[in-house]
Parts: structure tokens; C-alpha cells; sequence
């Protein structure tokens, strides 16, 4: 898409990292959510450290924004070793990844974000170098080809993926923990979004808090991109306090409404209702009528839609829910009306 979306759970741009950065619980106590996933991996960290050996390698996979680096940095804080942190678009040739390994220390974190993204020729690099801590580098070519093992020392693979189906069956069977991270409650929401507003000084009351966290799609980046539109509104429109009415003015602002949906998610189930009579209808002839890509609805759009039930996916095709209905204030599956959704 040319336009960022403020609810979309991948980063806007570097900056916006950075902030994200100062925001990163630092260790098991400070992270919020997903009590039964944290003690599995503290168990199997703090086992790993007493033993003095490096920790299992560890996949990361679930949607944008949910805390998968933030993760891969807290095991590298409590085994108190360093981790260097790359993504699978950047390991391009093998030479890229052997530099790496041959620096990492005993018991270092390797982090790869977007680890589906390998090249062929680094995921078979990495098949060794996980497995014996060795790899196989091939100099030379022809009949004077020869391959030289070099030793590496033990170390943890963190791999982080958006997409854990498009990882390759051999590279996926090699990670001794398979760890899904899942949306966030309501109620973790709202402790994260208290949290990140203490650490950036914001005044904020609770109305406020709960307005944010329910237009946050259950994604603490989404939410404190969120905090800090609203604290900057605050600080231009009102006295720099956060309340219930500032933060629903900010957000009206953003065009996002009370369920967490901007302009485009409207704009998607709208088309559905009011040009193909709530369905079904083919991705991409609805990817064809909003003049956008089928990837960018699919892995932008749709998540969030089928996960409050505002979309249905069948074999025929898209369909609206009885929510969406509601929700945009249409009757039935007949055409829109002049209501519209209800925003803050």
C-alpha cells in the first residue's frame, strides 16, 4: 500500500522502532500477556542457564506487532548473553550468515526476524550450524571445489516469522520449541497501555486507557502507536491530560473506530455488502474493485476481520458477518444506508 495504516502491526519506519524500543520489558517479569507461553520459556531458559549451556532454539510465529523481538531480547537478557539481531531478507549470500556465526559467543542469541525469508543457499548454511555446530563452507568451484567444516560455538537460534507455513519442513523441524504468540485480552491491553504511558510520562485516565485499548486489535505496537497519537492531540488540543473525550476525539481524528477498524477496513466489507450483496465474493475481485493487492488484503485486512467475526471465509468466496451488518449500520444485505459506523 502507498498509505501506512496506523493499526497495521508492522513498524512505520525507524523511528517509530526506536520508541518501541525504550518501551521492551527487559525481562520475564516486566512482559504482560501470556502467563502459560513465559513460564515455558523461563522454565526452559533458566534450565539451559544453571546447566551452563546454551538454550533449545526457539520459533517465534504469530501476527505482526505481538512482541516476537521483544521476546528473543528478554532470553538473551536472562541468560546474560549477547544476541545480534538480522532478518532473512538480509542474509542474501552465504558469506552474510558466516560472518555472523563465526563471531557469535557460547551461549549467544542469533535472532533472525522473517526467518521464511531465507535464501536457499543461507537456510542450508543454517541446517549444520544448528544441528553440530559446524558448518560446511564450499570455496573454490569446479574440480578444484573442496568444502572445509569449521567448528562454531554453541549457540541459540531465534527465529521469528509472520508466515510459520512458509518455512521450509526441515528448517521448521530443527527448532526445539515452537511457540505461538496470540492476540492480547482486553485487560493485558489496558496493563501494557498503563505501563508504556508511566514510561512516557503521559496523563491518562482510565476512560481514556479503555478507549485506546479497544481500538488497539489486541497488538501492543498497534496500541502504543496509538498512546502517542493521543498524547501528542493532547498536548496540541487540550492541557496535555488524556481523557475520555480527548482520546476520542484523537482517534475520530485517525478514522479509527471503537472496533479497532480505519478507513480501509470499512471501505473492504462495504464494497462487500454494497457491491457483491454481502457475498461471497473472490479475493480478487474484491482486490480488483478497491484497486489494491490481493497480499495486502489478505495479510493487512482480513486478520483482524475474521478474528471479531466481521468476516466469514467460505469456499465460495468472502462474506460479510451479521456484525458487519451491525456495525455499519446497514440492513440486512440489502444496500447501505446513510448511517455509518459508529466512532468515538
Amino acid at each position: 500500500m502507498s498509505v501506512q495504516r496506523v493499526v497495521s502491526g508492522t513498524p512505520l519506519d525507524e523511528g517509530e522502532e526506536k520508541l518501541n524500543y525504550s518501551l521492551r520489558p527487559g525481562d520475564f517479569k516486566e512482559f504482560i500477556g501470556h502467563s502459560e507461553l513465559i513460564e515455558k520459556i523461563a522454565i526452559a531458559v533458566r534450565a539451559a542457564k544453571s546447566r551452563k549451556e546454551q538454550a533449545e532454539h526457539m520459533l517465534f510465529h504469530g501476527p505482526p506487532g505481538l512482541g516476537k523481538t521483544s521476546l528473543a531480547h528478554i532470553v538473551a537478557n536472562e541468560m546474560g548473553s549477547k544476541i545480534c539481531a538480522t532478518s532473512g531478507p538480509a542474509l542474501v549470500r552465504a558469506g552474510d550468515l558466516m560472518g555472523i556465526l563465526t563471531n557469535l559467543q557460547p551461549t549467544d542469541i542469533l535472532f533472525i526476524d522473517e526467518i521464511h525469508r531465507l535464501t536457499p543457499t543461507v537456510e542450508e548454511l543454517i541446517y549444520p550450524a544448528m544441528e553440530d555446530f559446524q558448518v560446511d563452507f564450499v570455496v573454490d568451484r569446479g574440480a578444484f571445489a573442496k568444502t572445509i567444516k569449521m567448528p562454531l560455538r554453541p549457540f541459540t537460534l531465534i527465529g521469528a516469522t509472520t508466515r510459520a507455513g512458509l518455512l521450509s519442513a526441515p528448517l521448521r523441524e530443527r527448532f526445539g520449541m515452537h511457540l505461538h504468540v496470540e492476540f492480547y485480552s482486553h485487560d493485558e491491553i489496558r496493563r501494557i497501555l498503563a505501563r508504556s504511558a508511566g514510561l512516557l510520562d503521559v496523563g491518562i485516565d482510565d476512560e481514556a486507557i479503555d478507549m485506546v485499548a479497544k481500538s488497539s486489535r489486541g497488538t501492543p505496537r498497534v496500541a502504543n502507536r496509538l498512546l502517542r497519537r493521543v498524547r501528542d492531540f493532547a498536548q496540541v488540543k487540550a492541557d496535555g491530560v488524556v481523557s475520555g473525550e480527548v482520546a476520542a476525539a484523537a482517534l475520530q481524528m485517525e478514522g479509527i473506530d471503537e472496533r479497532g477498524l480505519d478507513k480501509l477496513d470499512r471501505k473492504f466489507l462495504r464494497t462487500i455488502i454494497d457491491y457483491y450483496g454481502g457475498g461471497p465474493v473472490g479475493i480478487e475481485a474484491l482486490a480488483a474493485t478497491l484497486s489494491e493487492e490481493v497480499d495486502t488484503l489478505v495479510d493487512m485486512v482480513e486478520p483482524h476481520l475474521l478474528k471479531i467475526g466481521f468476516l466469514q471465509r467460505t469456499r465460495q468466496g468472502r462474506m460479510a458477518g451479521p456484525d458487519a451488518y451491525a456495525h455499519l449500520g446497514v440492513e440486512g444485505g440489502g444496500p447501505a444506508d446513510d448511517r455509518q459506523p459508529t466512532l468515538f
